[in-house]
């Protein structure tokens, strides 16, 4: 029935899934976690305990460590060789425009079915 399926849907807690928190408390099998949750216009500071099982660390801080220890490396060989070089980020350029060309096909103009009254 409707009722079930509504008392498993489990959707009080389905916001939180996917989030970015900072762990606040650990004890023997899960962890305190500091999450933000949107209510209406603002933005308030949750608490949540989670089980073990369901945490992972986040991979954003992974990938700014790594850069970090990139543009030092890049920093110390422009200095050697006294060139500059900027570390910072730049937005990915778009693809350059081409023409796309078929190999002895024939092209196929596709153009949607006019619409008819059937009363």
């Amino acid at each position: 029935t409707w009722q079930e399926t509504w008392n498993q849907s489990s959707g009080i807690n389905a916001e939180y899934g996917g989030k970015t928190g900072r762990v606040y408390n650990v004890t023997k099998r899960a962890v305190g976690v500091i999450v933000n949750k949107r209510v209406k216009g603002r933005i308030i500071a949750k608490k949540i305990n989670l089980r073990v099982e369901h945490i992972r660390h986040s991979k954003c801080r992974d990938d700014f460590l790594n850069r970090v220890v990139k543009n030092e490396l890049v920093k110390k060989e422009a200095k050697a060789s006294g060139i500059f070089v900027s570390t910072r980020r730049a937005p990915v350029v778009p693809r350059t425009s081409h023409t796309v060309k078929g190999k002895g096909i024939a092209v196929e103009e596709e153009c949607p079915i006019r619409y008819e009254f059937i009363a």
